[in-house]
Parts: structure tokens; sequence; C-alpha cells
């Protein structure tokens, strides 16, 4: 069970990842959330059914992760050194500039519309978002137009 486990988490950690630039500014708190969507895909792979792609899956349970730790009041500490000394491997590779533009101001939507475009720009089909987010395939189609021209207006200023 954990080599399968292990196997989906390399498979899809993009998608982990895209879930913690959306929900967390710094690189510190993106490390701390993808640590805890991890302990809640372990958590829930003895029960995974099968009745849906483990992308799916996955992307559920990080995006449900996300928005509840987004929700939890956090006290911020700050260290005055490195505590890590760069022992910790990075896979993620460094987002470009507008990569970085782009997750900023997808973090200023509401959490719904932030799922939405998270599922959208992972190219879910419209109907498969609608079955994840629990709206109809044309209200999606409705959402995605509007975020994105949210996104065009933000990404203007």
């Amino acid at each position: 069970m954990e080599k399968a486990f292990l196997k989906n988490i390399e498979a899809h950690q993009g998608i982990i990842y895209k879930v913690c630039k959306m929900y967390r500014d710094t690189k510190e708190d993106q490390e701390d959330l993808f640590q805890e969507i991890v302990l809640q895909l372990w958590r829930a792979f003895p029960h995974f059914r099968e009745e849906s792609k483990i992308s799916s899956w996955m992307y559920r349970i990080a995006l449900n992760t996300g928005i509840a730790i987004f929700r939890k009041n956090t006290i911020n500490i700050e260290f005055k050194k490195d505590l890590l000394n760069n022992n910790v491997q990075n896979n993620t590779r460094e987002a470009s500039e507008n990569e970085e533009r782009l997750f900023e101001a997808i973090r200023t939507l509401t959490k719904a519309d932030r799922a939405i475009i998270a599922l959208y720009l992972e190219d879910y089909p419209y109907k498969e978002i609608a079955e994840m987010i629990g709206i109809t395939e044309n209200y999606v189609g409705v959402k995605v137009s509007r975020i994105k021209e949210k996104l065009k207006t933000i990404l203007k200023k």
C-alpha cells in the first residue's frame, strides 16, 4: 500500500503544489500545506474506492485541506536564522515571474473561484469540475469565463 501511495504522490505532486500556491503566500507556508495535504491523503488512501480518477480524488482532498487550513487562525512565528539549512530537497522548479503574478492574482479570488480555476488549469473537463464542485456543467463555463475576466483585470494593474 505504501508503494502505491508514494507512486501516486509522485505522479500527481503538481496538483498538490498548485493548491499550495493558491492557498498560501510564502514558500514555507506552501511547504507546510504540502505536508498537511500528503498527511490527509495518506489517512484517506485506504478508503479510496476507485469510483473516480485518483487525480480527481487527490485534488478534492488537497482543496478541502487547503480551504480548511486557510480558515484556521495561525500564529506567525519568525525565526532569526534558517532552521532548515538547505537540508530539505525541493522538488519544485522555481516559478517564473509571470507564474508568481498569476498565483498572487488567484489568491485574491474567493475560495470557490480558486477551486474552480485550479481544476481548470489542470485541464479537467467542465463535466468533471462540475461533479467535484457540485454545480452544473454550464455554470462551470460561466464561472470560468468570469474568473478569467477577474484575473485579467487584476493582472493589468
